[in-house]
């Protein structure tokens, strides 16, 4: 497993990602985020029912686990975000009339889970070998009562929040490929958020880089 301190935000935990450690997906990675943790894994290109088929490109479906129990509404919320970024960057034309299967089983949730599914998905179709226009991360941010935005936040600081945001950044332009909000925002501290989101998501890309390059030299 991959481990890096936080090198410019403060704020930032640390990460940790481990990709190909499932057998029976065609893709799978862990992501942790300080004590959040997200197993992702993929499967297809496969066959796809034909009421799901679409004629130009591949169908995604986006399941999420919880911890304990059966999804719910949150869940519904978090595979619609997380689906929507994942079809903004995949080349799904590539696969048409085929189906897509991406699994998020939450392992712990100690804040920012939503950019963790983010992240674990993105590394698992990395290692599905998915043709993507561009790779993605999940930047959380939380307002404190203070007027404090703070970034990555635990879950103990979202409790503690007035507002929390959820970005998802592509790692070509930086720019916002999917938001969820929760609470009262201006229109200031909604661009303080993108500008720190963006800031900590060079990071997580570069994480992504050094993650990888790891793996494939520990193959030579």
């Amino acid at each position: 497993m991959d481990l890096s301190e936080p090198e410019f935000n403060p704020s930032t935990r640390e990460f940790g990602c481990e990709q190909n450690l499932l057998s029976r997906p065609d893709g799978s990675a862990t992501f942790i985020q300080g004590n959040t943790n997200v197993l992702a894994g993929v499967y297809g290109p496969a066959e796809v029912k034909v009421s799901k088929e679409i004629y130009d490109r591949a169908t995604l479906e986006v399941l999420i686990q919880p911890k304990i129990g059966m999804p719910g509404v949150p869940e519904r919320a978090r595979e619609q975000c997380v689906r929507e970024t994942c079809e903004a960057a995949l080349l799904s034309s590539l696969h048409p009339r085929s189906s897509l299967t991406l699994i998020l089983q939450e392992i712990h949730d100690d804040g920012s889970l939503l950019a963790c599914c983010l992240n674990a998905a993105c590394m698992a179709l990395m290692d599905a070998g998915l043709p993507m226009s561009c790779l993605f991360c999940g930047i959380t941010c939380v307002i404190s009562s203070e007027g404090q935005i703070i970034t990555d936040p635990t879950s103990q600081q979202e409790k503690e929040s007035r507002a929390q945001m959820t970005f998802a950044i592509d790692s070509i332009e930086k720019r916002v490929m999917m938001t969820s909000t929760k609470g009262a925002i201006s229109v200031q501290e909604l661009q303080e958020a993108i500008a720190l989101s963006q800031r900590a998501s060079e990071r997580i890309f570069q994480f992504y880089r050094d993650s990888v390059r790891r793996r494939y030299s520990k193959l030579q």
